[in-house]
């Protein structure tokens, strides 16, 4: 479009309420000071608010190297070392919040069935976000016992427990007294998560107190696999699991003294970890290891993201847009209950969640812990107890016995056991995992065939889902000959720690790429023979073109931190308070007017105008607003000036109220 005169628009009906000046594209401004030097955080917390667990860990400026965890949970499984905790959250019939993690869980199992149906008890809810296609502030979330909840609230409530338990932890820690904003908190997000997601969580982060709408800067979002490939930079070779290496007999459990378990053993028990002051040496012993794929494979999603890491400074660069999809380790227990639901009835099923919701949250709990000890080379069944309850509703349900359900299933797989239990079969095993794993390495084999990524010899696995035997085997028999694959130890903390490095230094992701096209719609004059009759308005005497998108940034395009898009807007008319701007994106860069297929409105940015000084300016029309927004962070960021005045305008720009 020619950088004259052209107007934007809201829509044909609409007045706009603001004309588009001038246009420029990616220009480099200076990184603000980043550190605050005035009033510099003196500790970072993180949080990894995950699917199925999460946890937070934290580390004081002044020791940079050193980053602690958080402390061992209550509750929990015995035997278990547990650095995260279950996502579940209870709430009581008054809404009110009771209990998270572990105690959510065990209070609930401890009511009365009945009382049960009044309380809230919510897991998994993570999900609900990624996938509600309109997320706004009153997108509502169902407990296990049916009731709904403004998901916001849920949210909000777990993350003000992650608060109090991580406030706590630091202030024993630390020797001077700590205002509330000397802490830098970090809050990681899938990386597939659209813009409505991330300010949603922002938004809960918020309402929970964690820091004020004011100052924004004190809370960063970090994209999970960006986080983990933070900290696989300064991972050294003892520190790692190399796939390639190993003989796989059954996944990773070699029991010799220096097999990962061992080492693991010894590593559970401190809960500070130490990280290199550069780059760790596995990269100066990989030739071509400057470029690699981490694979976050996580209990709702699979994010993947492709890095480079750019000497000697150490920054990394994305060479190819994020992908993924909802192929988390969830993917297993849903197929286990469709499982059940084809033994026993879906209507059984529901009916039973609805009159006995704690014994199915003791029922799918006893599941996932079994499911943790599948491996590939399995040769005898896995038990899983159903709970009393169970096998008596059923029997009073269907007048059937639940192994008579079992024998007319003709599920051959899937046995019944004299002591009340499921006996599933390593083929049964298997197909609950298959789908889900296979979903995995199809996108990874995808990812390697992109032009970007020829080359790529690392792959990093991390997550939760990476510690399973059954997907570590998958990735080494399918990619192994392409790339060596590589796990982290305590490969289920590899985010978290990375969320605090990412806290302690935010600009080391120097270069990202944009996952979508952005930008908003304007008129430009129109030209007969290129442009669309039914495109034309005339106004004022003059041919205009409607609807034509005025591209920010493009998908895939590589933007630095502190690259900037800036546009200027004048209001429509004298006296206008506000300047509101739609904006669109696309996941095609082959869209022309904001009209066309796969084109969605997703957001708005909003200038709030202060009043024109007397004398200042004659009238709106030459009254500029010149407005700046960043690509290159993991949020989309816009901020503006009244150029008369030089004042800062208030500039907002949201995804959610859509």
């Amino acid at each position: 479009p020619s950088p004259s005169l052209s107007l934007p628009l809201l829509s044909p009906s609409a007045v706009p309420n603001f004309i588009s000046v001038s246009l420029s594209t990616l220009s480099l401004q200076r990184p603000e000071a980043r550190s605050r030097m005035d009033h510099p955080f003196t500790v970072v917390v993180a949080i990894d608010f995950g699917t199925t667990s999460s946890g937070y860990a934290f580390s004081f400026t002044q020791d940079p190297e050193a980053i602690h965890m958080m402390r061992r949970w209550e509750g929990g499984d015995p035997g278990v070392a547990n650095q995260k905790s279950p996502t579940s959250l209870l709430l009581t019939p008054e809404l009110k919040f009771h209990s998270f993690g572990f105690a959510a869980r065990d209070n609930y199992h401890d009511l009365d069935p009945e009382e049960a149906q009044h309380w809230l008890y919510f897991d998994k809810f993570k999900m609900k976000i990624h996938s509600t296609t309109d997320l706004t502030m009153e997108t509502e979330l169902e407990a296990v016992s049916g009731r709904k909840v403004r998901a916001i609230e849920v949210f909000s409530h777990a993350l003000r427990f992650f608060r109090v338990h991580a406030l706590k932890e630091v202030k024993d820690q630390s020797s001077s007294l700590l205002e509330g904003d000397e802490v830098r908190w970090v809050i990681t997000v899938p990386a597939v998560w659209r813009q409505p997601a991330k300010q949603f969580m922002r938004e809960a982060a918020y309402l929970a107190g964690l820091v004020s709408p004011d100052t924004p800067e004190q809370l960063l979002i970090a994209l999970e696999p960006e986080a983990a490939s933070i900290y696989c930079r300064k991972l050294r070779l003892h520190q790692v699991i190399d796939l390639s290496l190993r003989p796989m007999t059954n996944g990773l459990s070699l029991e010799s003294d220096g097999s990962p378990r061992e080492q693991l053993r010894k590593a559970r028990h401190s809960r500070t970890f130490l990280v290199e002051r550069g780059t760790g040496e596995l990269w100066s012993e990989m030739q071509t290891g400057d470029r690699y794929i981490v694979a976050d494979c996580g209990g709702g999603t699979v994010d993947l993201t492709v890095h480079q890491i750019e000497q000697p400074q150490g920054t990394l660069k994305e060479l190819y847009k994020v992908s993924g999809g909802p192929y988390g380790a969830v993917g297993v227990d849903l197929a286990f209950e469709a499982m059940l639901c084809k033994i026993f009835g879906e209507d059984f099923i529901e009916s039973f969640k609805a009159k006995r919701p704690a014994a199915w949250v003791d029922l799918t709990i006893a599941f996932e812990a079994r499911k943790r000890t599948a491996t590939p080379g399995r040769s005898n069944a896995l038990n899983i107890s159903l709970p009393f309850s169970f096998i008596d509703f059923y029997k009073r349900y269907r007048g059937q016995s639940v192994e008579t359900a079992l024998r007319k299933s003709n599920m051959n797989i899937v046995k019944w056991s004299s002591q009340g239990m499921l006996r599933l079969t390593p083929e049964a095993m298997n197909e609950l995992f298959q789908p889900t794993i296979n979903n995995i390495i199809k996108h990874i084999e995808e990812l390697m065939q992109r032009q970007e990524v020829q080359g790529v010899r690392f792959l990093f696995l991390v997550g939760g889902f990476a510690e399973s035997p059954m997907l570590q085997r998958a990735a080494q028999n399918a990619l192994g000959q392409t790339c060596r694959i590589i796990i982290p130890q305590d490969v289920g903390l590899t985010i978290l720690k990375g969320a605090v490095l990412f806290g302690l230094d935010p600009t080391v992701v120097r270069v990202r790429r944009c996952p979508l096209t952005y930008g908003v719609g304007v008129l430009n004059r129109f030209v007969e023979g290129r442009h669309p009759r039914d495109k034309l308005l005339v106004k004022e005497g003059r041919d205009w073109c409607t609807d034509i998108l005025d591209r920010f940034v493009s998908v895939d395009q590589s933007v630095a931190l502190g690259e900037v898009v800036r546009r200027s807007y004048t209001p429509a008319r004298s006296g206008q308070r506000k300047i509101i701007i739609n904006i669109y994106c696309s996941v095609s860069d082959d869209v022309v007017y904001i009209s066309d297929p796969g084109v969605r409105k997703c957001g708005a940015i909003t200038l709030d105008l202060p009043e024109a000084l007397p004398g200042t300016v004659a009238g709106a029309e030459r009254r500029e607003i010149r407005a700046t927004m960043q690509f290159g962070d993991t949020e989309i960021k816009v901020t503006a000036v009244d150029m008369a005045t030089n004042q800062t305008v208030r500039a907002a720009i949201d995804f959610l109220s859509n």
